[in-house]
């Protein structure tokens, strides 16, 4: 009998540690992603801020354009990868709510620095840059919402009014901003 008992403790033992371990994996992954979405805004913001209310120039508008791009397409990604994870518990969403919620005083500079600059990129001698910023602000929008509501589905009932509060509040900075390129 002590035999039977012994591999069936090893045998539980290594389940558990196998469906444990992706988890934690996966809620790692997600800070990494989120890690990388807020090394991506903070460069966004940078170069919104820096560029100048008169004589900017096309290449640096063109930055920004590139800039916005490659942070939708983390921000699909990590959707993506958050859908994949799965539901976490309270000190998992926490962890991850923070992470997220750190990020949002770049966001909201960001939308406020590209509405101060709006008239410098009309001023561009080149048509058509407030459309292209429009048309990248609605896409973040969507891709931002897309990526908070997945942390929110997959988060802890604990937490959902806070990640609600959080996800709403970096949304109406895009509804501004938005208004001031339509």
């Amino acid at each position: 009998m002590v035999r039977i008992a012994a591999p069936a403790v090893f045998l539980l033992s290594v389940v558990s540690a196998t469906f444990a371990s992706p988890l934690k994996r996966a809620v790692a992954d997600v800070l990494e992603d989120i890690a990388d979405i807020s090394a991506r805004v903070t460069n966004l913001d940078n170069l919104i801020t820096a560029y100048p209310l008169t004589g900017g120039t096309l290449l640096a508008a063109l930055n920004i354009h590139n800039s916005a791009v490659a942070l939708i397409t983390s921000l699909q990604s990590a959707t993506e990868e958050r859908i994949a994870t799965g539901p976490v518990g309270v000190e998992d969403g926490t962890t991850i709510l923070n992470a997220v919620a750190a990020t949002e005083p770049t966001i909201q500079h960001a939308l406020v620095e590209i509405v101060v600059k709006r008239p410098a990129f009309q001023a561009l001698p080149i048509g058509g840059l407030p459309a292209l910023i429009l048309q990248d602000l609605n896409n973040l929008k969507t891709s931002t919402a897309a990526f908070s509501n997945s942390l929110i589905d997959n988060g802890p009932a604990e937490l959902e009014a806070d990640g609600i509060a959080l996800r709403d509040g970096i949304l109406a900075g895009f509804d501004t901003a938005i208004a001031a390129y339509s």
